[in-house]
């Protein structure tokens, strides 16, 4: 894959906007309740109950911002931290939120396409002989934003963990606000992590310029709509391939983009991603030489993978059966949702060669994982 680094040009994420100020168009509130009167959500009273935190910070951002020589410094605007369970609305509230702001002086993003962004910018910095690589970077971030949107926040990376921490308490005293949705407390951050010591100031720092909500709703929307829709389409048609691009396009939403992890200092894509929804091949995760880490990672990174074209698996592509065992197995202990379409029923996707015993093992997952309460 060709980096931002690799053709000279600077990552999206540092395309330079021209700054309009002025009031929301329209209030989180008012988009909320629009959404509710025609019908496309149910009104959530633990959805409703962040409304406020929203609000405030968008009353906070249109204020005009005050200039001259002898002005004072503006208070910093509290952030949020929105964490939860998958499928409780967290990315939806961030969506409205953005939605209801002058675009130009906002960006949301998924955390692991910015942190993959953030390393291509430094890699860049450093080959241009920058002595320190976050200097550069954090500059360019800051430039002509006042608020970073960053959904799905997860640290699993060493190396992001330490970038990490440095990068917001720059955009912190720039005055950059940040609302991020994470699945996990920010106690529970890089978790048992390598060197976790040196990641806690970054805890404390989330507590202390951030409001920390928990969004308990005890529903599961994400789930709800696959409440009786078909997740494992066979044989490989055009009407299956019809059926599971439809739930692809019902599930994510919108337009998706491709997805990058950096696993032991490799590069590992999913080519579609948006609001923790993956989709990609057998051939794009099991025809090339990925290993347990790498799934492990893509199990970490998303909440429902949809993985089309599985074929039928003998001892003619007995690597990539034993890919896919290992991938299915990381799904499966980390409970990531799966709509697949395969050559056959899962029984049948190995009949013959070596590893067919062991192969029951994974015939038997898939079709656990295709139970309605399947998933996390």
């Amino acid at each position: 894959m060709i980096s931002a680094a690799d053709t000279g040009h600077r990552p999206a994420l540092f395309i330079p906007t021209a700054p309009r100020y002025g009031c929301p168009m329209t209030s989180v509130s008012e988009l909320y309740a629009a959404r509710v009167a025609d019908g496309s959500l149910s009104p959530d009273p633990v959805q409703q109950a962040v409304l406020p935190e929203l609000e405030r910070i968008g009353t906070a951002l249109s204020a005009p911002v005050k200039r001259g020589l002898f002005r004072r410094a503006p208070e910093p605007i509290p952030g949020l931290y929105l964490w939860g369970g998958v499928g409780r609305g967290k990315s939806m509230l961030m969506d409205l939120f953005v939605d209801s702001l002058d675009e130009s002086l906002s960006r949301r993003v998924h955390f692991h396409a910015f942190m993959q962004e953030i390393h291509a910018a430094m890699h860049a910095a450093r080959k241009a002989g920058a002595r320190d690589a976050m200097e550069p970077v954090a500059t360019e971030v800051i430039s002509g934003l006042r608020l970073l949107a960053l959904d799905e926040m997860q640290i699993t990376d060493i190396t992001d963990a330490m970038i990490v921490g440095r990068l917001f308490e720059k955009l912190f005293d720039a005055g950059v606000v940040v609302v991020t949705t994470s699945n996990r407390a920010p106690e529970d951050l890089y978790k048992n992590g390598l060197n976790r010591q040196l990641f806690l100031p970054f805890i404390d720092l989330i507590k202390s310029r951030m409001v920390v909500h928990e969004l308990t709703s005890p529903t599961d929307y994400r789930q709800n709509r696959l409440q009786g829709t078909q997740v494992y389409f066979t044989p490989i048609s055009p009407d299956t391939r019809a059926e599971i691009a439809a739930v692809w396009r019902d599930l994510a939403g919108g337009a998706a983009a491709p997805l990058t992890l950096n696993v032991n200092k490799r590069e590992v894509t999913l080519p579609a991603f948006r609001n923790g929804i993956a989709r990609a091949s057998f051939y794009d995760l099991c025809g090339t030489a990925l290993g347990p880490a790498d799934y492990l990672a893509i199990a970490e990174a998303v909440r429902v993978l949809v993985l089309e074209d599985i074929p039928r698996l003998s001892r003619q592509n007995f690597n990539e059966a034993k890919r896919f065992v290992t991938l299915i197995d990381a799904l499966y202990e980390a409970r990531v949702r799966l709509i697949a379409s395969a050559a056959a029923q899962p029984e049948m996707l190995y009949v013959e060669g070596e590893g067919t015993f062991e192969f029951e093992r994974t015939a038997s997952r898939l079709r656990e994982m295709q139970d309605r309460d399947w998933g996390r």
